[in-house]
């Protein structure tokens, strides 16, 4: 009998030490999958804060989230103030800004969200990992972008919101004067990972570079002299279009691994110098050119009347660009420096910075604070 006993004893504790070795497992397993899906420490871009306080009207459950994906560096800070204010005041809709800053610039981009008309915002600040580049853009003085980590940003969307299925991306240098649901709401083929505005489009006029003629289609941004970029068989006139505002379809961007095909071709440029060497716009345009070659969508070209930064006299009329539903000063002229037109305009939605680091630059003045 006593035999027995033990002999029972002994079988509840070989089931109870496999029980504990299966949810053992059954752990491990979960915490493997998560970390599979998770974006912190694999691609260096670590959430730094989330702000959840929004307007009443934002907060119903019923009404979807709208991802803004924004780049803020240090020394255009002013501009990603603006952008994002300028969107804040112009929908009813539910907006959550996803600010990409570098660790330095956090807390100054912080007290700036929380003070005045801005408080109101949902964000969440994420830090970019410079380390994420590392063999994939070498630093050039002629191209200052190489050395301006944050303009990859767009790159890397699905990780920058994870649990998205679709997002907008935007340049800091721009103002929303519509409504960004309609933006949100363009219309995506069957396929397509983006939705982009053509450099052909209506609305934008063809714009002489010095040095590089017009930059306005594929041979702008790509040496068709080297061989890798003649086999892929892409025709040199055909349309470029902007990056610094777009629609994803992350669902699709996921499915295509479009951010590993942009890395490649980031990797290859590095090795073969791929890029045109008249280049005078975006480093970041050629590899989006190649992969999205003939596979995306357009927005509507009134969701990015751009060029305002590309002289410093006026292009468009005031009717027009007050009928813009969003103006890009693309360019070496932006609207918080001295020779930039169309200030007035972005002037409405800039909010002096309250630690008094960030200083517009006017003509006629010292440099000073927009009161």
């Amino acid at each position: 009998m006593s035999f027995r006993k033990v002999n029972i004893v002994i079988l509840v504790l070989a089931v109870v030490l496999f029980l504990l070795v299966l949810h053992h497992n059954f752990l491990s397993l979960s915490s493997l999958l998560r970390n599979e899906v998770s974006d912190s420490g694999i691609l260096g871009l670590q959430p730094i804060d989330f702000v959840p306080n929004a307007p009443q009207h934002a907060v119903d459950g019923r009404e979807e989230e709208i991802p803004v994906v924004i780049a803020a560096s240090e020394d255009r800070l002013g501009g990603a103030i603006a952008a994002i204010n300028s969107i804040q005041h112009n929908t009813h809709s539910n907006v959550i800004f996803h600010i990409v800053t570098l660790n330095s610039t956090a807390d100054h981009l912080r007290s700036w969200l929380n003070s005045g008309s801005l408080k109101s915002i949902r964000y969440k600040i994420v830090n970019f990992d410079t380390k994420l580049l590392e063999g994939k853009v070498k630093e050039d003085p002629d191209q200052g972008e190489s050395m301006k980590p944050l303009t990859f940003a767009r790159f890397y969307l699905p990780i920058l919101v994870p649990s998205a299925k679709k997002a907008i991306y935007m340049d800091d240098d721009v103002i929303v004067q519509g409504d960004i649901l309609a933006l949100y709401n363009t219309p995506l083929k069957p396929g397509h990972a983006a939705a982009f505005s053509e450099d052909c489009d209506s609305t934008s006029a063809k714009v002489v570079i010095r040095g590089a003629g017009n930059q306005y289609n594929y041979i702008g941004y790509l040496d068709y002299k080297k061989e890798r970029i003649r086999k892929l068989s892409m025709k040199a006139s055909t349309c470029s279009f902007n990056p610094g505002v777009f629609v994803a379809n992350l669902t699709e961007w996921k499915r295509q691994n479009i951010t590993n095909q942009l890395e490649k071709w980031m990797k290859l440029n590095v090795e073969e110098g791929l890029y045109s060497r008249t280049l005078a716009g975006s480093i970041t345009t050629p590899p989006l050119l190649i992969v999205f070659y003939q596979q995306h969508s357009t927005i509507d070209p009134m969701w990015n009347v751009r060029h305002l930064g590309s002289s410093a006299g006026k292009r468009y009329s005031p009717q027009f660009v007050k009928a813009a539903k969003l103006l890009h000063w693309n360019g070496h002229f932006k609207p918080w420096g001295r020779t930039a037109s169309y200030t007035d305009v972005w002037e409405k939605w800039y909010i002096p910075d309250p630690t008094g680091k960030f200083n517009l630059i006017r003509r006629h003045s010292e440099i000073s604070n927009i009161k």
